[in-house]
């Protein structure tokens, strides 16, 4: 045998003490558990803390005594029962004590005013981010920024809804971080890049005010696809009012005089209106049922136990025979689309169009008709604002368009001059012809003018069927013959027979717009019995989500199909 190498041996005895080292029960004075169980421990106290109201805080007791729930209670309130997951749960202020030899625990802890994570809303997946005004009114802490540009990547990453609670600043800054860092930083908005994909790329960002919104937490709301204020809790505004005092001298400003729910629900800067937070949160969920987790997607279909060949009689005479009266434009599309699956978008503004959602058997839609209630049904600023924001929407969710056609033209008169009507009747138009969704048309009554020519004609070919009511061209009768007979009226008024000859020249014009001569002359490609225009929009419907939308999708994903919202 050779002689045993000393150098090895060494190293053998060096590698067992190691192994023993790492087997060996640790020495009492630096006992740590094995299991991690001590850190364990420190995550659940923090969590508990975060998860727990405190109600001898003054700003929990302040939150309640403005009728408003925790944001706790919110997302309870919100999602399906149990299913949210926190992300970011112990982030916020935490201040440690030592307890021995690498040991610490928490003593005090202030969660992140940001509440954030995901969970089922209505059995759909979302992500989730919640305002704690109770924390600092909502104003950053040293988390939210973090937090948030994660949440809003997630949301790309994963395909998935966003819905943000706003109430506070939701990230915006305070003067006193100024003095806690100690410097005064540059007002970099971090997220707002990845906000602006999401809704590019179709996935849908839905927000509620549900308090104050402030800053960057109501430029976070309104850049949202869908947004909804609580009338009783709701108020937004880019300063509050001590803020707006200082700068504009206007004083002794509340809450809702600033920025309250007549303010911004009449203006179009916040889509809906809400009694109270429940009902936020009901509208949340219904929008949602209409909408793909992306654009990628085709929007949710669901069964419909409305006949698709349901008639209805009564839509045969709900256009007045004589042309100046009104009619209620709403029982139209009640009476056409599913049962209980009209959802109308931004109702108090922007009246003189009308535009949502439904579904035509079971088929999720865009609807665009006009308000013959409301000046008459001509297009004007705001009716053409919200109308170019809807079209826009249906064109990155996917949603097809039904429009019910009877605009008289866009507005005219020193109002509608004043308000930049032509503008914004032009960036309608713009809206129209650079989306490529499928519309149809269903034209009950009036077609006339750009803004009747830009309706109509938005797709190649044109989808359309007309009613017997049906009328159009470049102008309305009434101030039509006044213009292109002038003289000749003038020359009859010289005799004293000016309103017999415009009477007889109005006879003539409206026997000659009978849509039959039209449709002689294939102007209108199929007039309809009013009674069946349900049965033609649910085979349109039937036919866009069997064979189109696949093609749409495919376009969508290869980029040749790249739709903007933003």
């Amino acid at each position: 045998m050779g002689k045993e190498n000393p150098k090895a041996k060494d190293q053998a005895t060096n590698r067992l003490n190691q192994v023993s080292a790492h087997i060996s029960k640790p020495t009492k004075s630096n006992s740590l558990p094995a299991d991690h169980s001590d850190v364990l421990n420190q995550i659940t106290t923090l969590r508990q803390i975060a998860r727990t109201p405190n109600p001898n805080q003054r700003g929990y007791i302040r939150q309640k005594q403005a009728g408003k729930l925790w944001v706790r209670e919110r997302i309870n309130k919100l999602l399906d029962a149990d299913t949210f997951q926190e992300i970011g749960s112990v982030s916020g202020t935490v201040t440690w004590q030592k307890t021995g030899a690498r040991r610490e625990k928490p003593i005090s802890f202030v969660p992140s005013n940001n509440v954030q994570g995901a969970g089922l809303l209505g059995g759909r997946k979302v992500l989730l981010t919640a305002d704690d005004f109770s924390i600092r009114s909502g104003h950053a802490d040293g988390a939210s920024t973090g937090k948030t540009v994660y949440v809003e990547k997630l949301a790309i990453a994963l395909r998935v809804p966003v819905v943000k609670l706003v109430d506070g600043s939701s990230g915006g800054g305070s003067v006193t971080t100024i003095k806690k860092e100690g410097w005064s930083y540059l007002p970099h908005v971090a997220s707002f890049p990845f906000v602006v994909q999401q809704l590019n790329m179709g996935i849908p960002n839905l927000g509620a005010v549900v308090g104050p919104a402030i800053g960057l937490g109501a430029a976070r709301v309104v850049s949202c696809h869908f947004s909804v204020m609580a009338a009783d809790i709701g108020a937004l505004f880019n300063a509050g009012p001590k803020v707006v005092e200082g700068a504009t001298f206007e004083e002794d400003l509340g809450f809702q005089d600033l920025g309250g729910p007549m303010v911004h629900c009449t203006n179009g800067t916040i889509d809906n209106l809400a009694a109270n937070e429940a009902e936020c949160y009901e509208q949340l969920r219904t929008v949602l049922g209409y909408l793909p987790n992306s654009g990628s997607e085709a929007p949710p279909v669901i069964s419909c136990t409305d006949p698709e060949d349901r008639e209805d009689i009564t839509l045969r005479s709900i256009i007045p025979r004589r042309q100046a009266r009104m009619y209620n434009a709403l029982s139209i599309i009640l009476s056409v689309v599913d049962k209980d699956s009209w959802f109308e978008i931004g109702a108090l503004w922007g009246r003189t169009a009308i535009g949502g959602l439904a579904r035509l058997g079971g088929r999720p839609i865009g609807i665009i008709s006009l308000n013959c209630e409301v000046n008459g049904g001509a297009l004007d600023a705001a009716g053409s604002q919200k109308l170019t924001r809807l079209l826009k929407l249906c064109e990155v969710m996917n949603l097809p368009i039904l429009q019910f056609l009877d605009v008289p033209g866009y507005a005219i008169g020193t109002v509608a001059e004043r308000t930049a009507t032509m503008r914004w009747g032009v960036e309608l138009a713009k809206a129209y012809f650079s989306t490529t969704v499928p519309v149809f048309n269903v034209v009950t009554r009036r077609v006339f003018g750009v803004a009747g020519g830009v309706m109509l004609g938005c797709r190649d070919p044109v989808m359309q069927v007309a009613w017997p009511s049906g009328q159009w061209g470049s102008l309305p009768l009434d101030g039509g013959i006044e213009v292109g007979h002038r003289h000749e009226l003038r020359e009859a008024e010289k005799v004293g027979k000016k309103e017999e000859r415009y009477q007889e020249l109005e006879e003539e014009y409206q026997r000659l717009m009978n849509p039959v001569r039209t449709a002689n002359a294939f102007g209108i490609e199929e007039i309809i019995d009013p009674k069946d225009t349900r049965k033609t929009c649910c085979a349109w419907a039937s036919h866009v989500y069997e064979f189109l939308m696949r093609e749409r999708l495919a376009d969508r994903a290869c980029g040749k199909l790249q739709p903007s919202f933003a």
